[in-house]
């Protein structure tokens, strides 16, 4: 039985692997939108501790494959740390193929092109990346930390040492004011990088940090479910990858449900959002079943 330190996110996609808490919390924890971690202080676990639950979990489950690491963002532990996390997971579960973990683009930044390629060599071969947005006014309003030149540099960082990343944008994140700006400088992100995996989300925030998220736009106004779609298809057609791209917007969040691969399945994407805003409201998720 493993004690986990509550609140525990990690993607979807990994809600059928085994999840280690490297970390308590997020190194930065400092984006308006956010709430995940604010209840919690940035804490660096023991290796003690984490071999022993490795050890557990590994005899509970010998078969396992994928392993994510969480908190926050686990790759702002220093490279030796995890190194010696990631050589004791290879050992304890023989059939280990996928090591996992949340980055920023300031943990990227913060680490060498060798370390990169290092923990690539241990098996840490996949990112979760919340690009969120491309557009700098936005990346300062939210306090994201970094600008858009930052984020395409870890990115591609990233992709040179042949770590995938699962990048994610939030949509309706500049409300009506910045929609435009919003999606366009987005989009670039992507073109000028080689992310593996793209979803959207839609933006939500909880009623505690509503407050402080407003008090950085003069006005913000939320987009109505029609023009979240829009921002969609908007971003769909201006997007040119240089590489296949896994697209996927079914999160919670969404009014829509999406899938598909880049650029080859582009316009169906955009058919279907098409038909969607001609069939209305009945052809959305209801608002009571979304969630952020």
């Amino acid at each position: 039985m493993i004690d986990y330190d509550f609140p525990l996110y990690r993607p979807p996609a990994e809600a059928n692997n085994i999840i280690i808490q490297a970390t308590y919390g997020c190194s930065f924890n400092g984006c308006t939108f956010c709430s995940m971690y604010k209840t919690k202080k940035y804490t660096v676990r023991p290796l003690r501790e984490l071999y022993e639950e490795i050890d557990t979990l590994s005899a509970q489950y010998p078969e396992a494959r994928r392993v994510f690491l969480a908190d926050g963002d686990a790759l702002a532990l220093d490279t030796e740390h995890l190194l010696k996390v990631l050589s004791y997971l290879q050992t304890s579960f023989k059939n280990l193929g996928r090591v996992s973990v949340y980055a920023t683009a300031q943990n990227l930044l913060k680490k060498t092109e060798e370390e990169l390629q290092s923990l690539h060599e241990h098996k840490l071969s996949l990112l979760y990346f919340g690009i969120e947005t491309g557009n700098k006014t936005l990346l300062e309003k939210i306090n994201k930390g970094v600008d858009a030149d930052d984020i395409v540099q870890a990115l591609n960082k990233a992709s040179r040492a042949k770590i995938k990343v699962s990048a994610t944008v939030i949509l309706g994140l500049g409300g009506k004011e910045f929609t435009a700006e919003h999606i366009e400088d987005t989009a670039l992100i992507i073109n000028k990088t080689c992310v593996n995996y793209l979803s959207t989300l839609h933006l939500g925030l909880d009623d505690e940090i509503k407050k402080n998220f407003y008090k950085y736009f003069n006005h913000f106004q939320e987009l109505t479910d029609a023009e979240v779609l829009d921002e969609q298809k908007r971003f769909l057609r201006a997007l040119s990858p240089s590489n296949k791209v896994i697209f996927r917007s079914n999160h919670a969040s969404n009014a829509l449900h999406l899938a598909g691969t880049l650029p080859r399945d582009t316009n169906k994407l955009i058919q279907e959002i098409q038909l969607a805003q001609e069939s209305g409201e009945g052809a959305l998720v209801p608002k009571m079943f979304r969630a952020f």
